[in-house]
């Protein structure tokens, strides 16, 4: 057994125990970190080819990625140069055969909701879930400004909310249909809830007989930096999805997840930490620091394919890189 593993084995059991000395803390937050001996993770990154910088499109907030027969597939948002919010954009798609190094855009994936809707200003931050022959989109919508004469999208801090969807097809090149229980998750009508505002960033996964949809919760009036982890379960991937009470993880902008050692990581981008729970809703924090995280990253996970039963992911990812007037993805190794 590698160190890793080694000292991993060790937070499990540390981290079972504090978790059932706490099974009544609402927060879901254990009173006291953990911290092991193991070597930081580090991140190293390389450049990619056909979504990668380009003078025409920006792209940014990439899904997971799964792999079909030999074939990697993964969707992004995808807007016009100059724009690079993605509250301005429409999901895409592309693949490669080189474990990520080159891709191949392939079109759109999905476009905007029909007016009214909650997606009919923008579609983006999608994520990949394969189940019973059946490929799962889920990604955030946002309509324009309620109250807008113009029918603009402003992006205030207390009307413009998100909510996320889900479009359903039977193959990764789709076409994808949007269920008719649009949107599959809302933001909390109480204001006091830490997703009362926005609801964004759906990170998938399957442990035993439940669908787990986790994802970033804002309160109203609280800004990007405020932003928690929340998590909901349903039966089936298309819902209906129960949120759990309260958030799973502070100053987690950005929802990565992944299996590892009979538990869940996650990458908490706002403080740069990497925490770890045994049953995906008690986390604790594994290391923190951390340097040159990935941005608005997706990992290759084998686990998000129908039937597939490897839960370790091979360690690489696809982040996002942006700068001024400028968005587009990379290509990122972790090292454990």
């Amino acid at each position: 057994m590698n160190k890793f593993k080694l000292d991993l084995a060790i937070v499990i059991m540390l981290v079972s125990f504090l978790t059932s000395c706490n099974l009544t803390k609402k927060s879901k937050i254990l009173s006291e970190d953990i911290v092991t001996a193991m070597e930081p993770i580090k991140f190293s990154y390389q450049e990619i080819t056909g979504i990668g910088k380009d003078a025409l499109y920006n792209r940014r907030d990439n899904s997971d990625i799964i792999k079909i027969g030999d074939t990697y597939y993964i969707w992004y948002s995808r807007m016009d140069s100059p724009i690079t919010s993605g509250y301005w954009a429409t999901i895409w798609y592309a693949t490669s055969t080189d474990k990520g190094h080159t891709w191949k855009e392939q079109g759109m994936a999905l476009g905007l909701g029909a007016e009214g809707e909650f997606d009919s200003h923008s579609v983006f931050t999608p994520n990949i879930l394969v189940f019973k022959g059946k490929y799962y989109l889920y990604y955030t919508g946002v309509k324009p400004t309620p109250g807008s004469v113009s029918k603009k999208f402003e992006g205030n801090s207390t009307t413009d909310i998100t909510a996320i969807g889900l479009a359903v097809a039977d193959s990764p090149h789709g076409p994808f249909v949007r269920v008719v229980s649009n949107p599959i998750l809302e933001i909390s009508p109480n204001t006091a809830d830490f997703d009362s505002f926005r609801i964004d960033d759906a990170s998938m996964l399957v442990r035993g007989n439940k669908i787990g949809l986790y994802y970033k919760g804002r309160q109203w009036e609280k800004s990007p930096r405020e932003t928690k982890m929340g998590v909901a379960y349903a039966n089936h991937p298309a819902g209906p999805f129960e949120k759990e009470d309260g958030y799973l993880l502070d100053k987690s902008h950005e929802v990565l997840i992944w299996n590892t050692g009979g538990g869940i990581l996650s990458l908490a981008s706002i403080n740069s930490t990497l925490n770890f729970s045994t049953d995906g809703q008690y986390f604790s924090v594994l290391q923190d620091s951390l340097k040159h995280i990935p941005k608005a990253s997706g990992l290759y996970r084998p686990n998000l394919e129908d039937g597939n039963p490897e839960t370790e992911i091979p360690g690489w990812g696809i982040a996002m890189k942006s700068g001024k007037g400028f968005t587009y993805l990379l290509r990122f190794e972790i090292t454990m």
